[in-house]
């Protein structure tokens, strides 16, 4: 495979053809080479090996986190790369759920607090998709706490689907980062996931801070040439230093003075010294754009196909952390502005710092966001510029920056839209619901018995719900399934309903809510499906040791005192000593089944 590149980053000029194999993406040591965003992250901890090496430090990798989408293939690209990853030291445990594998990515961290250590120290990686960083916040929030080692790093990457491509919910998890005192890196490109990946280990060993990086749909999914080498990103490390991971008995008011006093601004010192935020365009420039991310892509895009608009005089601030915004950068960017224009998808989070740090500014430039007037959240009507919802695109910002130029000068040549910039269309094209794959067990398994309804969850059943709405309702986060009923059930006639859910979600924390249900006494069944997969993000397998046989003993620990076993091949499962109360059947009799169960008492189980 050949690729010809033109010219880099600081006017870096490769050779003018160079050959390569996709291999080249983990093994290269220096040159050029096509990856994805997601292959990009699994030579981040090899290429930090790799420079650790070079630079004569003993250290280890810890990656652990759990799959989702827009990182759905992470797990899997980490097992496809494990010769590579172990000839580097990285140790790469799947977590049996998110916020296990945060507390993991905290203990590393402590390497070498305690004796026996045999590296100087861990750099570590967690990995999830926005509802992982949700369940995950008290460990992480007591991990930002306590503080990184300077001889490792922890690095939070969360998957954000703006979208709702494939979640249950636009996800966006800035504010959980800086809720918890964690600087937050926006990488714009495959490029930058690789370089930020690496600033932020770095970042994190210099101040002491935990770093997130936030990784868009269309960011992560892209492809790209990337340029790898031994110093390349170029490294800064600036003068002074942050303060590190403590002992957990240390004073709590301590480690949080500590976070919030040095150990920010250490980071930003960092983010400085390493030019991770950025100017670009002329200096006379009359509008200026602050903007991260997905959006810096469509602002260059709508800048590159508006000639008249970039003839005006437009220049951009691409913010590469946009937690804590650096102050002193968006003050010189500021300086002779008409009007700041932010660019960013979802909530507030650029616009609120601008306002902050130029509210007693010399040169207040006029401010569009949210709104074309006003603050954000405004209680009186302003007209809305960029949504608090959905996705912008390069026509958007074209028609906001239009309208703001046009309004500084009415004479400037920059012609407006044909019609005004509008919130995204959620319901624009064709609609095409999922459905279950062909011969999915799911599809018979999750059908509803005449005169019972049935509550979903998150994974691959919760398509029933499209399918029939009526039968099969209320959705839970994944490893609540079932337990709306059990504030339900005491205030209705309704006698008993079914809930749904898989081994993955069995595993990864549905048994608590089957234990919860117990607890309470509720009359429901759970319908366990078991196919030792993990379907919904790419057919992994279960992070664990789970048949039907190890699943029964576990319920019956639990106090569930019926649980049958419906199988295509039920003569696998005869004469096996279960106990009492458990039965076999052939998948024919289903139906039969469902009914028997729903008219017993209490907690029932049918896998």
């Amino acid at each position: 495979m050949a690729e010809t590149m033109a010219e880099t980053m600081d006017g870096a000029r490769p050779a003018a053809r160079m050959d390569f194999a996709l291999s080249d993406r983990l093994t290269l040591d220096e040159g050029w080479v096509y990856m994805t965003g997601i292959q990009a992250l699994v030579r981040l901890p090899i290429q930090q090996r790799r420079r650790d090496r070079a630079e004569g430090r003993n250290t280890g990798g810890y990656v652990s986190g759990y799959r989702g989408s827009p990182l759905g293939r992470y797990d899997m690209e980490l097992w496809r790369a494990k010769a590579e990853l172990d000839a580097h030291g990285v140790v790469f445990h799947p977590g049996v759920n998110e916020d296990l594998a945060a507390t993991a990515v905290w203990g590393a961290q402590s390497v070498g607090l305690f004796p026996g250590a045999r590296v100087e120290g861990v750099f570590s990686i967690w990995y999830g998709k926005a509802p992982g960083l949700d369940r995950s916040m008290d460990p992480i929030r007591h991990a930002s706490f306590q503080g990184a080692n300077p001889k490792g790093g922890a690095l939070l990457m969360v998957g954000d689907d703006h979208g709702a491509q494939s979640s249950t919910q636009a996800a966006y998890s800035d504010f959980n980062f800086v809720s918890a005192g964690i600087p937050v890196l926006a990488p714009a490109s495959p490029q930058e996931i690789l370089d930020f990946g690496l600033h932020g280990i770095a970042m994190s060993r210099h101040s002491g801070c935990y770093v997130g990086l936030k990784l868009d749909t269309d960011v992560v999914e892209g492809g790209a040439t990337l340029r790898v080498g031994p110093d390349w990103p170029r490294i800064v490390t600036p003068p002074g230093g942050g303060d590190h991971v403590v002992a957990p008995v240390s004073p709590f008011l301590a480690q949080e003075r500590s976070l919030y006093e040095t150990r920010l601004a250490r980071a930003l010192d960092y983010a400085r010294a390493n030019g991770l935020n950025r100017i670009e365009g002329p200096a006379g420039a009359r509008i200026g754009v602050v903007t991260s991310g997905k959006a810096s892509q469509d602002v260059a895009q709508a800048l590159a196909e508006d000639a008249a608009l970039a003839g005006f005089g437009v220049k951009v601030l691409r913010v590469g952390m946009v937690w804590p915004l650096d102050d002193a950068i968006l003050r010189d960017f500021a300086d002779g502005l008409d009007a700041i224009v932010v660019a960013e998808e979802k909530r507030p989070l650029l616009e609120d710092q601008v306002r902050a740090h130029l509210y007693d500014a010399p040169h207040r430039p006029r401010i569009v966001g949210k709104t074309f007037g006003g603050q954000a959240y405004s209680a009186r009507a302003a007209e809305p510029a960029f949504p608090n919802f959905g996705l912008i695109s390069p026509a958007m910002v074209r028609g906001v920056l239009a309208r703001v130029a046009n309004e500084i000068d009415p004479a400037c040549g920059v012609p407006l839209p044909n019609s005004a910039a509008r919130p995204p269309d959620l319901a624009a094209g064709a609609q095409r619901p999922p459905s279950f794959c062909a011969g999915c067990p799911h599809g018979r398994s999750t059908q509803v018995i005449e005169g019972s309804r049935a509550l979903a969850g998150i994974g691959c059943h919760i398509l029933a719900m499209l399918r029939d709405p009526e039968t099969t309702n209320s959705m839970s986060q994944m490893g609540g399934e079932g337990v709306s009923w059990l504030g339900q059930f005491p205030f209705t006639d309704e006698p008993h309903v079914f809930a749904n859910m898989g081994d993955g979600t069995y595993f990864h924390s549905g048994l608590m809510a089957i234990r919860a249900a117990v607890a309470a006494g509720a009359p429901i069944t759970y319908k366990l499906l078991h196919n030792g997969f993990v379907s919904m993000t790419g057919g992994q397998p279960v992070d664990g040791e789970i048949d039907p046989a190890r699943m029964i003993a576990q319920l019956q620990a639990e106090g569930v005192a019926r649980i049958a076993l419906v199988a295509d091949e039920p003569e696998r499962w005869q004469g096996r000593e279960f106990g009492t109360g458990v039965t076999v059947h052939p998948r024919t009799e289903l139906a039969a089944v469902q009914r028997e169960l729903r008219a017993a008492p209490g907690v029932t189980v049918l896998i």
